[in-house]
């Protein structure tokens, strides 16, 4: 039988709303978020997003969360460099990111469970957190933070995404693979002759100490008998298992088998049984050479520092070969297409139409001015740096080359977004010290004219 709500449970919850402090009472307006908060096209966003979300099924769950909410929370999320868990515990503590993310009385519950992030994001897709990076730059407009021209010439290179995985040893992969096959073996009821739960992991510290020494004939020998012992279980499984097991079982041994098989310069090596998408890629860093993850192209402006552009390429393709998608990711984003472009050697080679390419390589060709514009090329590596150690893009924990894509473009958004938390600062402040000086200055003409007008009467 439904409840009915009684006069006085009524008169209740209006006084208790009634004694809660608004937030926009509690917390100063002139702060940078506060101001952000008020300038974001949230009403565009949300519009836009409708299109992009995939429609909800009717009587599908329980109501959907505020659009502004969630998205305030990805936001604040890759700003602060924080998790899902840590997002929201954050955000019932600081009134100032529940104004943020549209709330007008101070909430003390959750927002959400932390895995309706993972959802949200599932269902954003790469169109939607792109659409999370335009409306950044869109504020940045609104702001008169940047101009057209601003727009029009841009720096663009690239760089690796590392994913979240252990570093790729050959004996740790094997000593992986047979772990996860007993454990699935175990999972689907199938009794294996032999687990080599000791012989294992023996083997694979001894491999890592042959390699410590240099012995490297004994460790050769020690990773033959590690691919014998997946070899066999590989064997087992597939006779063993019938053909439900088998089919259920089939992602798992094509890559157990996979890593057993590869040599050390094979090339499409598998480096993590769970995340297949993983490459090694080399940039030529003398602390690191070689980095596993995916490669990533970062977009500034060249005067502003804004990032306007940022998408992932799996492959590992030449740098040249994807400044096509660049431009035209840029043009779509901002909504100027880019007439001046300026990136390092590892894209000479291509010259896309309607566009100027400035690199080092041409420099005995280049205009003074262009020479000078050359020099901003070097912008782009703190903005680079501080993507990777402030905005969650040095090691990407989402799943997949999907969730390699959102990452990179999140951690874009959420750079942009201190970027124009700062920016509101620095107009601030510039707009408090004229008015100081503007004081001082009335302040000093009135003390002139006071002492003016008494050595006139004391003369008189």
């Amino acid at each position: 039988m439904r409840h009915q709500v009684s006069p006085s449970e009524t008169a209740a919850a209006l006084t208790d709303d009634f004694f809660r402090s608004r937030l926009d009472q509690m917390i100063e307006m002139r702060h940078p978020l506060s101001r952000l908060a008020e300038v974001m096209p949230w009403q565009a966003l949300e519009s836009e997003l409708s299109g992009v979300l995939p429609p909800t099924p009717a009587g599908a769950g329980r109501p959907a969360l505020p659009l502004r909410m969630i998205i305030g929370l990805l936001y604040l999320k890759h700003a602060y460099n924080l998790s899902d868990e840590q997002v929201c515990a954050r955000w019932l503590e600081n009134p100032y990111w529940q104004f943020f993310c549209g709330e007008v009385i101070f909430q003390t519950r959750f927002p959400c469970d932390p895995s309706s992030l993972t959802r949200f994001r599932n269902r954003l897709g790469e169109a939607g957190v792109e659409e999370l990076l335009a409306q950044t730059i869109e504020a940045a407009k609104d702001l008169k933070a940047v101009k057209r021209a601003d727009l029009e010439q841009i720096v663009i290179d690239s760089t690796v995404q590392e994913k979240a995985v252990a570093y790729p040893t050959d004996s740790r992969l094997l000593e992986i693979a047979r772990h996860k096959l007993v454990k699935a073996a175990k999972a689907e009821g199938i009794v294996l002759r032999q687990s080599y739960a000791r012989i294992g992991p023996a083997l694979k510290f001894k491999a890592g100490r042959y390699a410590h020494a240099k012995q490297f004939k004994r460790m050769r020998r020690t990773l033959k008998s590690q691919r014998t012992l997946l070899g066999r279980l590989v064997r087992e499984l597939q006779r063993k298992a019938n053909d439900e097991q088998r089919q259920r079982l089939a992602v798992l041994l094509e890559r157990a088998e996979r890593i057993r098989s590869q040599k050390p310069k094979d090339k499409n090596k598998l480096y993590a049984l769970h995340a297949p998408e993983v490459e090694c890629i080399g940039k030529g860093k003398a602390r690191q050479p070689y980095e596993f993850g995916v490669k990533v192209g970062i977009a500034v402006a060249a005067k502003k520092g804004l990032v306007i552009g940022a998408r992932s390429f799996p492959g590992n393709p030449y740098d040249g070969d994807t400044l096509e998608e660049h431009l035209e990711q840029t043009a779509i984003l901002t909504g100027v297409a880019p007439k001046t472009a300026i990136v390092d050697l590892g894209y000479r080679g291509r010259q896309p139409e309607h566009i100027t390419i400035l690199h080092r390589g041409k420099k005995k060709t280049l205009t003074p001015p262009q020479i000078r514009l050359l020099k901003r090329r070097q912008a782009v590596e703190p903005t680079i740096g501080h993507l990777k150690d402030g905005h969650r893009m040095r090691r990407c924990f989402l799943k997949g080359q999907m969730g390699d894509a959102l990452n990179v473009v999140l951690a874009a958004a959420g750079y942009n977004i201190r970027w124009l938390m700062r920016w509101i600062a620095f107009s601030w402040a510039q707009i408090l010290s004229l008015l100081i000086s503007h004081w001082r200055a009335a302040r000093a003409a009135t003390e002139h004219q006071q002492q003016s007008n008494q050595l006139q009467a004391t003369m008189a």
